[in-house]
């Protein structure tokens, strides 16, 4: 008899996988893969509504609603969040890469309508240092701007 979950548990786990694009509520007492895929364990901390993992050494604290974890103590410039599906983690961060490239967009035409007045009214030696440099300051941004979307 101790072996079987009980109902309310096995109801939210059948709940979970007939709604997988739904967040399912974070147990305290259950154990987790940790969402930093390095193969860990999340284990329930005692007197907290947090989890600690057992490879990697962080620390992740559940919201209220028990609905998500957040990585604490993290070099990011923004929460990393993650949500239970019932069987994994899913990313729920505030600022992914796709939200950037209208910013990026927009940068990219303010440069090209700058750099092609500053062509059109200079000599052609001025206009074409100024394009080296603000070509090289574009693409040193991008790369920039694509390793703080990307580092981990």
């Amino acid at each position: 008899m101790g072996l079987l979950p009980d109902p309310a548990s096995l109801c939210a786990i059948v709940k979970c996988i007939v709604h997988f694009h739904q967040s399912c509520p974070v147990d305290l007492n259950q154990d987790y893969p940790c969402p930093c895929r390095r193969r860990g364990r999340l284990i329930p901390i005692v007197l907290t509504d947090a989890f600690g993992c057992d490879r990697c050494q962080q620390i992740f604290v559940v919201d209220e609603n028990h609905q998500q974890i957040e990585q604490l103590a993290s070099v990011y410039p923004y929460k990393r969040l993650w949500r239970w599906t019932g069987s994994r983690w899913q990313p729920k961060n505030p600022h992914t890469p796709r939200q950037q490239w209208p910013g990026v967009l927009a940068l990219l035409l303010t440069v090209f309508i700058g750099w092609s007045f500053l062509a059109l009214h200079s000599p052609l030696i001025l206009s074409i240092i100024l394009g080296i440099l603000i070509t090289a300051a574009l693409i040193f941004f991008l790369i920039y701007s694509f390793w703080l979307s990307y580092r981990r």
